[in-house]
């Protein structure tokens, strides 16, 4: 059947993918073209929802054959663009949602081979059913997908100890743009045979293929945890304190992150049933820390006790709670995950996911805080993040006597230069502008102003290569 423009698409494509694998009504395409935030909105032909791996080869060839872009979509939470069309001529969103399925999960391999679609927190219960941990952990786990974070190389909470996404992909399946099937659902730990291709797609945001599945690595589930906020009079402390725990902890030091006073007022004002687990008592910084032990009978909350007596003794630690049941953990715990939620209710934010060398956080946001408040006067810097692999989350929000939506803006309207001026400072401390969000629309043109001109080069001509027509995901990253 050939398709051209006086076809019936709506036909077509129903003929193709059934009647729930087609969205062309306005109303009901507008959540897929359109970042959850809002800060970009795109046009497209239709949505397309596959429901199985033929469906998802029988729409890139389609498309290949007719010259339309496909812009691959998981939960649509990214924080780039990266799953924004923009033609309505020639783009089509492919959304992985209706491929869902455990296809096999193997205690034994310590392995679970999971389609796209399916929601990380459900991947995080059916590894729980088994005995077993996914240890990606991220804020919106509920809502986010696998392909979109394999295609973003998410990071989360626990990269100190488990590694990004990157380190827990076993083996990938991905329909490439000319419609060929890479198979490479492996479930082994070690294979030397030739160049390892799923890293290509690992991160690549959907600009080389479309992941279709994965074998993701699981764990023992911990035999014993601790949860762990302490409070710092500084950013130096912090760091001490972080390499104290490194030395007395080692392995089992799981998530150590970071949150400005800033923060947890924001949260405890915007959130519903939070509570300032310092009674009030101010502190200039804090971090949330876990703990995790595989060791039957080992007394992890015992030994984070001992730790942090020892750190309040030589006063490198101001304060601390250690939770006592897992209700007080979660209560801790939402205080950092709900942190995005809570400036976006506080109202306008600037957000940049960075990374700089560890050893270098003090110096940098001390150094980018001035430059912001001296630049903008009144502007709020929000430092928070994974200290333990140097992620931080450098967001901005609007000074906290603007309330109207037109001071919003005005606030907005300065994101260029805001970015600018962290970007130029986080390439002047060897760090990157993109750690663990992706580059997508967002910093495509910062990825040229900073990137190295060889390593883009490369990219290119692997772009070439692989998608030589431009059909996947066009405009992004490159």
């Amino acid at each position: 059947m050939q398709t051209d423009r006086h076809t019936d698409w709506r036909t077509y494509w129903r003929h193709l993918l059934g009647p729930s694998g087609v969205v062309d009504d306005p109303a009901a395409m507008a959540p897929y073209l359109s970042e959850w935030r809002g800060f970009y909105q795109g046009q497209a032909l239709l949505v397309a929802r596959p429901s199985s791996i033929d469906q998802v080869i029988a729409v890139v060839r389609r498309c290949r054959s007719e010259g339309l872009a496909i812009i691959p979509q998981g939960g649509n939470t990214g924080l780039v663009g990266g799953g924004v069309p923009s033609d309505p001529s020639r783009h089509i969103v492919l959304s992985l949602e209706k491929m869902n399925r455990l296809r096999r999960v193997d205690p034994q391999d310590n392995t679970m081979t999971v389609e796209a679609g399916c929601i990380l927190s459900e991947v995080q219960q059916a590894a729980e059913r088994v005995e077993r941990l996914f240890p990606l952990r991220m804020a919106s786990q509920g809502r986010c997908q696998i392909g979109g974070a394999i295609a973003t190389n998410s990071g989360g909470t626990g990269v100190i100890r488990y590694g990004s996404m990157r380190d827990l992909v076993l083996g990938i399946e991905a329909v490439l743009p000319d419609g060929s099937l890479f198979n490479d659902l492996k479930r082994l730990r070690k294979d030397n045979s030739g160049y390892d291709l799923k890293h290509l797609l690992i991160g690549s945001e959907g600009t080389l293929g479309i992941v279709t599945a994965a074998v993701l690595k699981l764990f023992p589930r911990p035999a014993s945890q601790a949860t762990v906020m302490a409070a710092f009079s500084s950013l130096e402390h912090v760091l001490d304190f972080f390499h104290r725990a490194g030395a007395a902890w080692g392995g089992d030091l799981t998530a150590f992150e970071l949150m400005p006073r800033i923060a947890l007022d924001l949260v405890c004002a915007h959130i519903p049933e939070t509570q300032d687990p310092f009674s009030g008592q101010h502190h200039p910084w804090y971090a949330l820390i876990e703990v995790s032990s595989h060791k039957a009978g080992d007394a992890t909350e015992e030994r984070s006790q001992k730790v942090i007596a020892e750190a309040l003794e030589a006063a490198i630690i101001m304060d601390a709670r250690v939770a006592s049941t897992l209700r007080q953990a979660d209560s801790l715990w939402r205080l950092r995950d709900s942190l995005p939620e809570a400036q976006t209710r506080a109202g306008g934010s600037i957000k940049h996911d960075l990374s700089v060398p560890i050893s270098t956080i003090p110096a940098f946001i001390d150094q980018a805080s001035q430059a912001i408040e001296a630049a903008f006067p009144g502007a709020r810097p929000v430092a928070f993040g994974h200290i333990g692999d140097g992620n931080i989350h450098f967001n901005i929000s609007q000074p906290k006597n603007t309330r109207t939506e037109s001071e919003k803006k005005a606030f907005l309207d300065h994101r260029a230069d805001i970015n600018r001026l962290i970007h130029d400072l986080v390439h002047r401390y060897g760090g990157s502008v993109s750690a663990e969000h992706g580059v997508g629309l967002l910093k495509r043109f910062e990825l040229a102003r900073l990137g190295d001109p060889v390593g883009l080069d490369l990219m290119r001509r692997i772009k070439q290569v692989i998608d030589p027509e431009n059909l996947m995901n066009p405009g992004k990253i490159l």
